[in-house]
């Protein structure tokens, strides 16, 4: 195992902590540090996970001179200055999806990256699935053919963010939040697809967003709601592929069909996994044992855990046992595209992906 990575974490809230039990299982990720506003709850969190250094103020954190990595896990558009202060103090980044509050903020990020020379990894959990794993392993093996048709799809019957009963209001407050489904869950699986796809170009948009399901009176007007519930959306991308989204926190319905990836020869179903192709007359269904599949990609082909999840392989990445996914690649290609829909609601039209670059405005706040 290579040297431990010596981690500083900005902000202990819900998805801090998941963060922080993920990174006990971790052999080589080293939590040193932690910084957040509520001191009571820094100290608390610190005391459980053991974390030996706490501060009240992320950028008192970042004049550590001992951190390999800092991991941001703040509200979107808080992401851009958590994420760029981290990256100009000489740390590689590890940030919360969706990558920032809008396109110009999050490409901010991506080019301060490369400014620096930093790593920037943005959390996208989805492609690390074993559903993912196998579809990826058969598209490359060129067994779908030409690939020209995708699907993104997320669905929940009646799940928004606090006025439904769990979580904070801040993730439907669009100041916050920036955005509602899209922002929330279609990060996942719109990066998920365009991973799959190669992440190609994005060339137009059209797409539509609703808030249409009645919400607890009480609750929306503590809530602030302003953020969308269902979304929907047609992209043109380059090389002739055609790609529809549509990601849902409440609708009434028993389930949107999943997301999936058609070719030339063959098709993929992200959930529940199948491959679908042909043998002459003959149309063919398959299934498969994703467990075998994983076993064998462990131990015949010897990955090792460098894919076992989203923080697996970003610390196996900072140990340089594998090259980092374009993490933020395709989360920059996926905030043009939902960013797309939100202007091509507001407009009333298709935008091409350049109006979505020139429209698109900073949101972010300071941390």
């Amino acid at each position: 195992m290579a040297d431990k990575i010596r981690i500083g974490i900005i902000g202990v809230g819900q998805i801090g902590k998941h963060h922080l039990r993920n990174y006990r299982s971790i052999d080589g990720a080293e939590v040193v540090a932690l910084a957040d506003i509520d001191e009571l709850e820094g100290a608390r969190v610190a005391e459980e996970f053991k974390i030996p250094n706490v501060y009240n103020n992320g950028y008192k954190m970042l004049e550590r001179d001992d951190l390999d990595a800092v991991d941001i896990c703040l509200h979107n558009n808080l992401h851009m200055a958590g994420a760029v202060a981290a990256l100009r103090a000489g740390n590689n980044v590890y940030c919360e999806k969706p990558m920032a509050g809008t396109y110009t903020d999050a490409e901010t990020m991506y080019k301060v990256a490369e400014e620096t020379g930093k790593l920037l990894s943005i959390q996208l959990g989805t492609l690390y699935s074993k559903e993912t794993k196998a579809a990826k392993y058969l598209i490359d093996g060129g067994h779908l053919g030409k690939v020209y048709h995708a699907r993104s799809a997320g669905f929940r019957r009646r799940g928004r963010p606090y006025v439904d009963g769990y979580g904070s209001f801040n993730f439907v407050r669009k100041e916050v939040s920036a955005g509602g489904a899209f922002y929330d869950m279609g990060v996942y699986h719109i990066a998920r697809m365009l991973y799959l796809l190669d992440n190609p170009d994005v060339l137009r948009i059209t797409g539509k967003t609703y808030q249409e399901t009645p919400i607890d009176p009480r609750r929306f007007e503590i809530s602030g709601y302003s953020v969308e519930e269902l979304g929907m959306g047609f992209v043109r991308l380059a090389n002739n592929i055609a790609f529809d989204v549509i990601e849902s926190w409440a609708i009434h319905l028993d389930g949107l069909g999943g997301s999936y990836v058609v070719g030339s020869e063959g098709g993929v179903r992200i959930d529940p996994f199948g491959f679908y192709h042909n043998i002459g007359d003959i149309a063919l269904d398959s299934t498969a044992d994703l467990g075998q599949f994983d076993y064998r990609m462990h131990n015949v082909h010897e990955i090792g855990d460098v894919y076992d999840s989203s923080q697996h392989h970003w610390i196996a990445a900072n140990q340089g046992r594998v090259e980092l996914l374009p993490t933020a690649k395709i989360a920059l290609n996926t905030m043009l595209i939902s960013e797309g829909i939100y202007l091509s609601e507001k407009l009333g039209r298709e935008v091409t992906a350049d109006e979505v670059r020139e429209m698109s405005q900073s949101t972010a706040v300071d941390i």
